[in-house]
């Protein structure tokens, strides 16, 4: 666990970004929608950016191909993906809070 904390934390954007979205199980095109609108098109994820995204992730088994459909890989978090998301929102949520008691103190 070590090494993938190592690896992914701080995490990217993308990653915590498909990694959140694989919560429930997607294929590429739909992370790439979701996260579009999850984040009010502030991101818009191309194809060369979520393929190479997810080709890591699944060969780190942070993520799982569950099934096929109509030739679109289906992916799932893993429970080692959800600890390192897990981990990486704790990450964040100390950035925010430690920026409100600096800015307000």
């Amino acid at each position: 666990m070590e090494l993938l904390k190592k690896k992914y934390l701080p995490m990217t954007e993308t990653a915590y970004y498909i990694l959140l979205c694989l919560t429930k199980s997607r294929h590429g095109y739909g992370i790439m929608q979701h996260v579009e609108e999850i984040t009010n098109s502030r991101i818009k994820l191309g194809p060369g950016t979520i393929y190479g995204t997810l080709s890591k992730l699944e060969k780190d088994a942070l993520i799982i191909h569950e099934a096929e459909e109509d030739r679109k890989k289906i992916y799932r978090l893993s429970e080692k993906g959800r600890t390192v998301l897990e981990l990486e929102m704790e990450r964040l949520l100390e950035l925010l809070n430690n920026g409100k008691e600096e800015m307000e103190g």
